[in-house]
């Protein structure tokens, strides 16, 4: 059982409501770029059942800028790919993009409390940064000039720790929110789902399974994911009509369990683990920031579990959040950084609350007429190809910042649209001599300038932003020049450049001589032609105030 003092400073930094794996990540986070910080949980350690299970390729870059994703794919169990069936017969086999050279799995299916342990093991390694206090709860928050007061509750009584800066991580039920009289706006639907995991040996491969209308269960909509320790995760719609108390007892829970494992053809023995019920909601604040209280995960929204966009989203705002919080605490930004916090992340919850009310109303539609399109749909499905895109699960991917007030102006406008400004900067796999790794290995630390395919002159304005860089103080930035597998180095290039094999860098554009600048979250802020390196130096010199090269 993770352990901790009860006893708390009467200052912090950062305080962080909420010792989940949004809260525990960002506080690992914020460690790592030297950021103090205090974090508050209710519970006495990790959670129970496996909660969110599935985490994208996006949640995994992002654990791993501190140290979390080895021990999450090691323990965990990658997919790429689902199946879908209405009654007994397969309607959607479906494949999520996936380049051998990419450096995660599309999906990893792991139980959430591992998520949790894995975050708190990173925070650990920062003891004099990073602390946190285990059955504690927040009972009060009081805006201060300057800071934030928060109470906090636990054995030892009431206490009020004084703030520079509170984030609240504290879910679905934030105190925080409330303390500040705020409310999430939105839809909730009226559909239940009986959520249970189970203990049973299976060889069966790992994918994600959903049935409509199966034989077990006549009339209900079943999820299964498989996770490690022989867990299978169950998902399974119950009636409007039926009492949620009722729904979640034992007796009435496992022979439905059974019925399905029996059409299944899984004959293992297996026991019950955790039951819990669930409904869909599409809920968001319109700010996750006010003053010194900033809001993230659950606590900031809630979206529907398909498509697997609930941690997720909240991981990426933990990754959004750390860098620029970091950098304003640190001196070298100013406070409006934070509004672009928010200002992108309402537009990500905003686009996964637009794909989860989607999937929602496909998997537990809201009304007797949805139901006869989503049915219609399936019949059709099992003989028409072209209709199968409809039982698609849309499932969860890096949103796009299209618009955001960090954009530079597009300097490359013939570039591909999928690395132009706003958008998350697409993996490059990368080689010299010896040396391998990715360039999403960089991420999660400072800036990185990217060069691609340079020329000997452009390569003199390129190395100015280069030793620049290397003269900053503090907080750091990576410079990267990358060619294509085969291209001649000559001169003062050669043995400089990382080699990206194939086609690689046709994301970046197949036009030589440009400059990308990538923010420490893995996002383009700018490209240029390589002409233009005073104007990527100015913009990456802004975040540092100083200059890199002269004009």
């Amino acid at each position: 059982m993770p352990h901790s003092s009860s006893l708390l400073p009467e200052h912090a930094t950062v305080v962080i409501a909420g010792g989940g794996p949004v809260g525990l990540s960002l506080a690992a986070l914020l460690a790592e770029y030297g950021i103090a910080s205090l974090t508050i949980e209710a519970d006495e350690g990790y959670c129970t059942g496996s909660r969110a299970i599935c985490m994208s390729r996006r949640s995994q870059e992002i654990l791993g800028w501190f140290g979390a994703d080895t021990p999450l794919v090691a323990k965990g169990l990658g997919w790429t790919s689902g199946r879908s069936y209405f009654r007994n017969q397969e309607v959607l086999h479906f494949e999520m993009p996936h380049d051998p050279a990419q450096r995660f799995d599309p999906m990893v299916n792991i139980q959430q409390y591992y998520v949790e342990e894995y975050a708190h093991d990173a925070m650990r390694r920062h003891p004099e940064l990073a602390r946190i206090s285990w059955a504690s709860r927040v009972t009060a928050v009081r805006n201060e000039p300057g800071g934030v007061a928060v109470r906090v509750e636990n054995k030892d009584g009431d206490q009020w720790v004084n703030a520079d800066w509170l984030v609240a991580c504290d879910g679905g039920r934030s105190a925080v929110r409330d303390a500040l009289g705020l409310v999430l706006e939105g839809r909730q639907y009226e559909g239940r789902y009986v959520i249970v995991d189970i203990e049973q040996a299976s060889q069966r491969r790992v994918e994600r399974l959903a049935w409509f209308d199966p034989p077990s269960n006549p009339g209900s909509t079943i999820l299964m994911h498989r996770q490690p320790d022989d867990v299978w995760r169950i998902d399974y719609q119950v009636g409007d009509d039926e009492d949620p108390q009722e729904a979640v007892k034992p007796e009435n829970v496992l022979p439905r369990v059974q019925s399905h494992l029996d059409m299944m053809g899984e004959t293992a023995p297996w026991k019950p683990l955790w039951i819990s019920i669930y409904n869909a909601k599409c809920l968001s604040l319109d700010s996750y920031r006010h003053g010194r209280v900033l809001f993230a995960g659950d606590a900031a929204h809630l979206v529907p579990i398909f498509g697997v966009r609930g941690l997720n989203s909240g991981l990426d705002d933990a990754g959004n959040l750390a860098w620029k919080l970091a950098w304003v605490i640190r001196g070298a930004a100013s406070e409006v950084l934070l509004d672009s916090y928010s200002s992108e992340r309402v537009h990500a919850a905003r686009q996964n609350m637009a794909y989860g009310a989607k999937s929602t109303e496909f998997m537990a539609p809201p009304s007797y007429g949805y139901t006869l399109m989503r049915d219609a749909a399936l019949r059709l499905g099992v003989v028409d190809a072209t209709v199968r895109a409809l039982v698609n699960p849309r499932q969860s991917e890096a949103v796009s910042y299209d618009g955001s007030p960090l954009n530079a102006a597009d300097g490359l406008a013939n570039a591909p649209a999928e690395s132009a400004p706003g958008k998350p900067a697409p993996d490059l796999k990368l080689t010299r001599a010896q040396a391998r790794r990715h360039l999403s290995q960089s991420f999660g630390r400072g800036f990185v300038m990217l060069g691609i395919n340079l020329d000997e002159q452009a390569w003199r304005l390129f190395s100015q932003l280069e030793d620049g860089v290397a003269s900053m103080k503090g907080l750091p930035a990576t410079v990267f020049m990358a060619v294509s597998d085969g291209a001649n180095e000559s001169g003062a290039l050669e043995g400089r450049s990382w080699r990206v094999a194939h086609d690689g860098l046709r994301a970046y554009g197949s036009e030589g001589n440009v400059l990308y600048l990538l923010r420490p979250d893995g996002y383009i802020q700018g490209r240029w032609p390589a002409s233009q390196a005073q104007e990527a130096g100015r913009l990456l010199a802004s975040f540092y105030s100083q200059p890199l090269m002269p004009d």
